[in-house]
């Protein structure tokens, strides 16, 4: 029965089941640029992977250079085609981020697609460089800062080659799970009330707020520019690493029933390159189709107090 819905196909042509190369089967994408944080592991490795496999010239945002080296060569020993290249990216940094939207900025090329991917989950308690506890500044504000830092690279670029242009964050199921009022503006680096998994929640419930509003802003301006969120759905990756339970069970039945890195980047990959997305933008995805987001996701107030508190933090 699980396994029967697993496979079922839905108004897109795929299912849960469906891999990033399946949903982008017969896409010829050469003359795309692509950045992707988060280049180095799990999904995001195989959505660099499978952008590139379709002719996109992909630019990893990576926090390790090295780790990245290895993925390029590996990508590039599958592909040998393949247009890779990285730059080094700590999202929880607002000077990284800082760094590397110049360094992108100034090099010339064009960005059609951004890939907010990067990601930590449910971390012992800890303020980034910055002083905002991680998850919410790794997941959230890091990339809140890089997206507004290349959105005029994007914009002029959908301009100069009359494409649409496709902001995809990576949220997660979990941002259904928030804390009880969704976000603890006032207690964001509150240490006594923390608690990993909702601070977690936290961070994605803002994936998805951030770009409905930024969505919102963008169709004001008559841009030709989407920006969507996607889940991945349950995956057997190293997000787990931080709770022992959890990644023990993850490693002795997440076979069974979670997706696989291949099925876990199909969403994303969709999202960011099939034609039947064309023109949808404040929308939430799941399993390569439009899905439902929690009331709170969806809550334009909420979405936009989040924005104007973002603002302040990155002072932007």
């Amino acid at each position: 029965m699980l396994w029967t819905w697993f496979r079922r196909k839905r108004a897109s042509g795929f299912s849960a089941s469906s891999t990033a190369q399946e949903v982008t089967q017969g896409i010829h994408a050469t003359a795309l640029t692509a950045i992707v944080t988060g280049a180095t592991s799990g999904i995001g490795i195989e959505t660099a992977r499978v952008l590139a496999l379709r002719g996109v010239h992909v630019v990893m945002g990576i926090r390790n250079m090295e780790s990245g080296r290895e993925v390029k060569e590996a990508i590039l020993r599958d592909n040998s085609n393949a247009k890779i290249d990285m730059m080094e990216l700590d999202l929880s940094s607002m000077e990284s981020v800082r760094k590397f939207a110049f360094q992108f900025n100034s090099c010339g090329l064009p960005l059609n697609i951004l890939v907010n991917n990067a990601g930590i989950m449910a971390t012992p308690f800890k303020l980034s460089k910055d002083n905002i506890e991680l998850q919410f500044a790794t997941n959230h504000i890091g990339h809140f800062l890089l997206t507004n830092l290349l959105l005029e690279t994007m914009k002029r670029t959908a301009i100069e080659q009359r494409k649409e242009g496709r902001i995809v964050n990576v949220s997660s199921r979990r941002h259904q799970l928030s804390y009880p009022e969704g976000i603890q503006f006032d207690k964001i680096n509150d240490k006594s009330g923390y608690n990993s998994l909702s601070a977690y929640g936290q961070s994605k419930l803002c994936n998805v707020l951030h770009v409905n509003e930024l969505a919102r802003r963008l169709k004001d301006e008559g841009s030709a520019i989407t920006a969507n969120s996607v889940s991945p759905g349950p995956i057997a990756t190293n997000l787990y690493r931080y709770h022992g339970l959890i990644d023990g069970l993850v490693g002795l039945f997440g076979k069974y029933v979670m997706k696989s890195i291949q099925q876990g980047a199909a969403t994303t990959c969709y999202v960011a390159l099939h034609p039947q997305v064309k023109g949808l933008s404040g929308c939430y995805f799941a399993d390569s189709n439009l899905s439902e987001a929690s009331s709170q996701a969806t809550d334009p107030e909420l979405a936009r107090k989040l924005w104007e508190y973002s603002s302040n933090l990155v002072k932007t």
